[in-house]
């Protein structure tokens, strides 16, 4: 029976990415994680319900990791491109690290249902809410232990109009995802108990989301800026060749010099060389043309500091005084080797691997009349090292390249998390990418212009910067994380039954 439960939670798991862009499909989430909250509830085995606490933890467990195992290799699969097609890595070996990979990261649903085994009180509103509990925990930890992989987390998948995501600038994305698995257990409790009540509260959280929605947190802030978000859309497998370079500075200057405004943004890496190895003159070329259309530019390269250590960095040239960030949450295996994992380079080929992160708390940008806080691809991820640069920052940028992981749900992926970002900080959130997906999104996390992916262009906007602070912004991850340790801390003092 037990193999059983766990195939279907892996199914169901599976499928929660159609709730997840480029599908969409919010609800789809809520109903996975009631199928996951069936499994280990109301639906599961009577042994586990009765069985001592050692053999409910490992039960739980077993369904929760299968249904993170599932939601895992559908939704980040892409990964494989990445590791085969650009890192040379051999077939079979690519398709076992990902599979290790996603099993890491299984881990953590895992726990959520071991936890939730545990303390689960046999009565089903109460076991909703400890569900809702144990679900957020286990994605808040995903999103920082071993430096953390928040990616799919289930929050992102109640992007507006989800009417949860109306609570995105309170609790940010994991106070989200536990909303959406307390609204997901409530449904499953009361049709499971026959008992309206724990549907009565799913509907008064999901009417007080759409109240939120109409809450205005922040403010515009000066006047419109004219900005210009380039998309380069160089081949990934082209972009590291020496006898290429030339054309792509060529490319970079000319999109520069064709595309005039305030802000010009070039995507992550669009230089693949140290600054200091630019041709003579270039680097004053990019700024004299910038300076030429009364603004300034922003590029992707590399900047290695007088002790040798090597930054992934944006770099600002032209009007305003030349200004400089260093990417600060690096890759684990793509930009630096953890401890114990030289081999891997062995088996792969990512070019500039050795890099060092920047300070955690750099200024942001002054540039246009605006203070413009730069983030770097993988970086806006983490919403709670975003809110460092607030309330200064009235802008957010995100300089990406996603090449690495071909024509997948990467692309997609990554923008419907910058949705949630500009959600929780009530900031606009601009984005320039090499392939896709360059856009603008606006403070209520509605994409108000998009490039189309694998397209060489560039997207023209004027956007305002905002002012002030949302609840996330001030308080972070640790309203939601508290409210979920109180709920397990009452659950673990009373007897269950």
């Amino acid at each position: 029976m037990g193999w059983r439960k766990q195939g279907a939670a892996f199914l169901a798991g599976g499928a929660s990415v159609l709730a997840y862009a480029p599908f969409e499909l919010f609800p789809v989430a809520a109903v996975s994680l009631g199928v996951l909250f069936w499994l280990l509830g109301p639906g599961a085995p009577a042994s586990l319900c009765a069985d001592s606490r050692g053999r409910r933890a490992r039960g739980g467990f077993g369904i929760g990791f299968a249904w993170g195992l599932g939601a895992m290799l559908a939704g980040v699969s892409w990964l494989y491109v990445a590791l085969n097609r650009f890192g040379g890595m051999p077939m079979p070996l690519a398709g076992l690290a990902v599979l290790l990979f996603c099993a890491f990261m299984g881990l953590f649903a895992g726990f959520s249902g071991a936890l939730f085994g545990v303390l689960r009180q046999g009565r089903a509103g109460r076991d909703a809410l400890l569900f809702a509990a144990a679900w957020l925990l286990g994605e808040w930890v995903r999103g920082w232990a071993f430096t953390g992989f928040p990616w799919l987390a289930s929050g992102y998948s109640q992007s507006p109009p989800s009417p949860l995501a109306g609570f995105a600038p309170v609790f940010g994305v994991f106070g989200v995802g536990g909303l959406l698995a307390a609204v997901a257990a409530l449904a499953v409790a009361a049709v499971g108990a026959r008992n309206w009540r724990p549907a009565l509260v799913a509907v008064l959280i999901l009417a007080a989301g759409v109240g939120l929605r109409g809450v205005a947190w922040t403010a515009p802030v000066g006047e419109p800026v004219r900005v210009a978000l380039l998309q380069p859309n160089i081949e990934q497998s082209l972009k590291w060749r020496p006898e290429m370079l030339q054309r792509w500075l060529e490319v970079n200057l000319s999109m520069l010099r064709d595309n005039p405004a305030q802000l010009v943004v070039l995507p992550e890496t669009t230089i693949p060389l140290l600054i200091d190895h630019l041709p003579p003159d270039y680097r004053e070329a990019l700024a004299r043309t910038a300076a030429g259309h009364g603004g300034d530019v922003i590029f992707g390269t590399f900047v290695r500091d007088d002790a040798g250590r090597i930054f992934n960095a944006a770099v600002s040239l032209g009007s305003a005084p030349p200004a400089f960030y260093a990417k600060q949450h690096l890759v684990p295996f793509g930009e630096y080797s953890p401890p114990l994992f030289s081999w891997f380079y062995a088996l792969a080929s990512i070019p500039m691997a050795d890099q060092t992160r920047g300070a955690a708390r750099q200024p942001p940008m002054a540039l246009a009349g605006q203070k413009v806080a730069v983030n770097i691809c993988y970086e806006d991820v983490f919403g709670e090292e975003l809110i460092r640069s607030l309330p200064e920052a009235t802008l957010l940028l995100n300089l990406s390249n996603l090449a690495w992981y071909g024509d997948s749900f990467a692309q997609p992926q990554h923008l419907q998390i910058a949705r949630l970002r500009a959600l929780e900080t009530g900031r606009p959130m601009l984005r320039s990418t090499n392939t896709g997906m360059t856009a603008l999104v606006a403070p209520d996390g509605r994409v108000e212009a998009v490039l189309p992916a694998f397209a060489a262009g560039a997207l023209h906007v004027a956007v305002r910067g905002y002012q002030g602070l949302t609840p996330y912004a001030r308080w972070g991850n640790w309203a939601a994380v508290l409210a979920a340790l109180a709920v397990l801390g009452l659950a673990a003092r009373r007897p269950r039954g």
